[in-house]
């Protein structure tokens, strides 16, 4: 047994260590369970978040697809169509306070993507004018068409599938008959 005399720094190093040992576990178990508590709170507010952006983009995305659907569909499926005063019915809701209250709800829970597409289509809607050339609405359609499915992939991006391959075209092909002649209107 060494005397008092012949303790190494060998010795100090090994007592330090087995104090230090516990408080170090305990210091970096304390650092795990905030952080882990941290992503269960954001997870869990990013659940409460994603079911408040589909109610909001729902209201929001329905005068769109008024305004797109065929002079002949129906909401219901009772037969009653939209015709012109579907597309009225339309713009009147795109104007109204509800839509600008979801409009504005959106603002704050859409993401940066999604509020700037969103931005760019009603931009469109404000300025676009009621011609009666069948070229000029056609062009017409075909810009609306492009910056809806722009603002359909946001909405995509931001509800989780931000990998995505899909462009806005890809987005609105399956509900559209004539959807060559507008893409190819647009495509460069």
């Amino acid at each position: 047994m060494p005397d008092a005399t012949s303790i190494t720094w060998i010795d100090y190093l090994t007592a330090f260590g087995s104090i230090a040992t516990p408080i170090l576990v305990l210091a970096l178990t304390g650092v795990g369970w905030q952080i882990r508590r941290r992503m269960e709170r954001r997870a869990e507010l990013e659940d409460k978040l994603r079911e408040d952006r589909i109610s909001t983009y729902n209201q929001i995305l329905e005068p769109f697809i008024m305004l797109l659907s065929p002079d002949d569909a129906s909401e219901s499926g009772s037969g009653k169509g939209r015709g012109k005063g579907g597309k009225a019915e339309a713009r009147r809701k795109l104007l109204s306070v509800d839509y600008r209250k979801a409009a504005f709800k959106m603002s704050l829970v859409g993401s940066d993507g999604v509020v700037t597409s969103f931005n760019n289509l009603m931009q469109h809607f404000y300025h676009s004018g009621e011609s009666e050339e069948e070229g000029a609405n056609l062009d017409e359609l075909s810009r609306t068409t492009e910056l809806l499915g722009r603002f359909l992939l946001e909405i995509r991006k931001s509800m989780g599938n931000d990998a995505t391959k899909l462009d806005e075209w890809s987005m609105i092909m399956w509900w559209l008959k004539d959807f060559y002649t507008l893409r190819d209107r647009r495509t460069p």
